[in-house]
C-alpha cells in the first residue's frame, strides 16, 4: 500500500506541475494532460511493483540466510497475492474517497441529463480494479521469478487498457464491459500460475 502511495504522490505531482505551467483555456491540451497523466501513473504504479518485488525479494534472501532449515517461511507466491491487494486495496480506497467527496456537493447527479449511474458503475469499477490489482501482482510476480517478460509486459498493457477505458464514459459500457472482460481472463490466469486446475476448482464447487 505505501508503494502504491508513493507512485500516486509522484505521478500526481508531474500532473500538477503540468497543469499549471499550461494553458487552462486550452481545453484540448487540458484532456491531452489528463490523458498523459492517466498513462504515465500506470506507468509508474507498473515502476513501483517493480521495485517492490526486488525489495521483497532481497527480504526473502535474508530470512533464508536466517533461517535453520535454509528455507524462507513465506513463498513469493504469497508475497505477491499479499501485494496485489495492498495495491489494490489503496486503490480502491482512494477511488472510494474521491466518490464520497463527489457526494458531497454541490449539484446532484444526472441533473442536467447525464447519467444517474455514475456513482453505481463508479462502484464497480471500483471493484474491478481492486480484483485485477490482486490478479496483476501474481502475474507481474511470477514473470519476474520466471524471467517471463512477457508476463510483464502483458500486465501494463491490461492496466494501460482498463485506465484508458475509462475515458469512454459516461459512456460506461465502454468502460465496465471490457474491464470485467480482462479481469475473467487474470483471473484465469493468475489462477493456474498459482497451481491451480480444472480438478480443483471442481472439487472446490462440489464441496470435497
Amino acid at each position: 500500500a505505501f508503494f502504491w502511495l508513493v507512485s500516486l504522490l509522484l505521478s500526481s505531482l508531474i500532473w500538477f506541475i503540468a497543469v499549471k505551467a499550461s494553458d487552462p483555456r486550452d481545453e484540448s491540451l487540458q484532456k491531452g494532460l489528463l490523458i498523459f497523466g492517466v498513462m504515465f501513473s500506470v506507468l509508474l504504479q507498473e515502476a513501483f511493483r517493480f521495485l517492490y518485488y526486488k525489495l521483497l525479494r532481497k527480504a526473502i534472501e535474508g530470512l533464508v540466510a536466517l533461517s535453520e532449515d535454509g528455507c524462507s517461511p513465506i513463498s513469493i507466491q504469497q508475497m505477491a497475492y499479499v501485494a496485489g491487494v495492498g495495491f489494490g486495496l489503496m486503490s480502491g480506497a482512494f477511488s472510494m474517497i474521491n466518490l464520497l467527496a463527489d457526494a458531497l456537493g454541490p449539484g446532484t447527479v444526472g441533473i442536467h441529463g447525464d447519467s444517474q449511474l455514475y456513482f453505481l458503475t463508479s462502484a464497480f469499477m471500483t471493484m474491478v480494479l481492486i480484483f485485477l490489482h490482486t490478479f496483476w501482482g501474481i502475474l507481474f510476480f511470477h514473470g519476474c521469478e520466471h524471467r517471463r517478460w512477457w508476463e510483464i509486459t502483458a500486465v501494463v498493457v491490461m492496466h494501460l487498457a482498463v485506465s484508458g477505458s475509462t475515458f469512454f464514459n459516461p459512456l460506461y459500457v465502454g468502460s465496465l464491459v471490457p474491464s470485467y472482460l480482462l479481469m475473467a481472463i487474470a483471473a484465469a490466469w493468475a489462477y493456474v500460475l498459482s497451481g491451480g486446475s480444472a480438478q480443483n476448482l471442481r472439487r472446490f464447487l462440489l464441496c470435497k
